[in-house]
């Protein structure tokens, strides 16, 4: 199974990533609540998730999702 990553902005989809990719960026940030649906990723969360170890492909479309933005809200979906 994939998971499906997206701009909650505007609902552009930013890629699609293997369970494991998504399972390290979940491990790798905060959730704020039980219900909480999306993550703020902004260049330094990307360095962070990058410094952690977390997979190449998945810094790279992050990266590259946020530009050179202030920073985006990612929401996850099964694809």
């Amino acid at each position: 199974m994939s998971v499906q990553l997206f701009n909650k902005a505007g609902g552009a989809t930013i890629g699609v990533v293997s369970d494991e990719e998504f399972q390290s960026l979940a491990d790798l940030l905060e959730e704020e609540s039980t219900t909480d649906s999306d993550y703020f990723i902004d260049q330094n969360v990307v360095d962070d998730l990058e410094a952690a170890g977390a997979p190449a492909s998945l810094v790279s479309l992050l990266r590259t999702a946020v530009g050179d933005t202030d920073g985006i809200d990612v929401g996850w979906r099964a694809a």
